[in-house]
């Protein structure tokens, strides 16, 4: 978690506008301020059926740090404003598939909140801005339409080097919550990044990483699992479309997930002695519902007190 000025906690009440498009007058995003040792955590609720769970209530949780259970100080279920990145394969291995992911991830901007802010990434063996420089982030769907349009899909794969350099951009973001959707079949053979590396990267992360996966079954490089260990570790999911309909439909279900999160906050009670921190959220309703909840695996916690990652 990036440290925050230590000013208390602050919640700002916002009121989003329905459908209303991104360039409508809306209202300001709201303003967390945080403790420095504060862990967040987005939290995404499911029944036994795959339905999302909306309405809890912070009493209908519980957080354990390391097998310790721990207070919730911070809690939220509003709909707040994302920073979003589209991280997209544009190598060889997307060739005919392009078209496809750029209508679906349109149709995912269009679904989004109104004060969103999304981004894209491009990458083949080099990694590239989507958006015309020098614009780092965009409401306007149009406008990252035709970002997503521009790329061609030719080349080699450089996976694990896209996914560092959109981590990295995404904390450039204004939005507290942060979400990067990667679009590609998981193989890389041209990085200069490993994937070890850049799986660290992404627990110290606060984003969630979803992953659409679009694999030719003739592709010997493709790598399908190592974006479902992004997903895993970062509290999202991975998604394995077949069809093009399929692939409308895991953007669908994206944009639906990241509309019904959770925010959870808690400050360890025990001084962190650095190192990774594994974190288990449950949830329980009252109403013998089987609840199942994804969060980050855990967190870093770094030797000197009050820092956490």
């Amino acid at each position: 978690m990036r440290p925050l000025p230590c000013l208390g906690l602050l919640l700002g009440l916002w009121s989003a506008l329905g459908s209303a498009s991104p360039q409508q007058n809306v209202e300001p995003p709201p303003v967390i301020s945080v403790r420095t040792d504060l862990v967040t955590l987005p939290v995404t609720v499911v029944d036994r059926h795959g339905a999302f769970v909306t309405g809890l209530r912070r009493e209908d949780f519980t957080v354990y740090d390391s097998g310790e259970r721990q207070a919730i100080q911070l809690f939220t279920s509003e709909d707040v404003p994302v920073t979003i990145g589209l991280l997209i394969d544009s190598s060889g291995s997307m060739r005919g598939r392009r078209e496809e992911v750029t209508a679906a991830a349109a149709a995912f901007a269009a679904m989004s909140h109104p004060l969103d802010e999304f981004f894209t990434l491009n990458f083949n063996e080099a990694v590239w801005a989507g958006l015309p420089f020098p614009v780092a982030f965009t409401a306007d769907t149009e406008q990252l339409r035709a970002a997503l349009s521009a790329a061609p899909a030719q080349g080699m794969t450089a996976l694990y080097d896209a996914v560092d350099r959109a981590l990295v951009h995404l904390q450039r973001g204004t939005r507290d919550r942060k979400a990067l959707i990667v679009v590609s079949d998981g193989g890389d053979n041209a990085s200069s990044q490993t994937l070890d590396a850049v799986l660290e990267h992404a627990r110290r992360a606060s984003a969630a990483i979803y992953s659409v996966t679009l694999v030719d079954p003739g592709d010997r490089d493709a790598r399908p699992r190592v974006l479902k260990t992004l997903a895993r570790d970062t509290g999202a999911r991975a998604f394995t479309p077949k069809r093009a309909d399929e692939v409308m439909g895991a953007f669908a279900r994206i944009a639906r997930e990241i509309r019904s999160a959770y925010t959870i906050g808690f400050v360890p009670t025990a001084a962190p002695g650095g190192g990774f921190r594994p974190v288990r959220v449950v949830a329980d309703a009252g109403d013998r519902r089987q609840l199942l909840v994804r969060t980050r695996a855990g967190y870093y916690a770094d030797p000197s007190p009050g820092t956490v990652r």
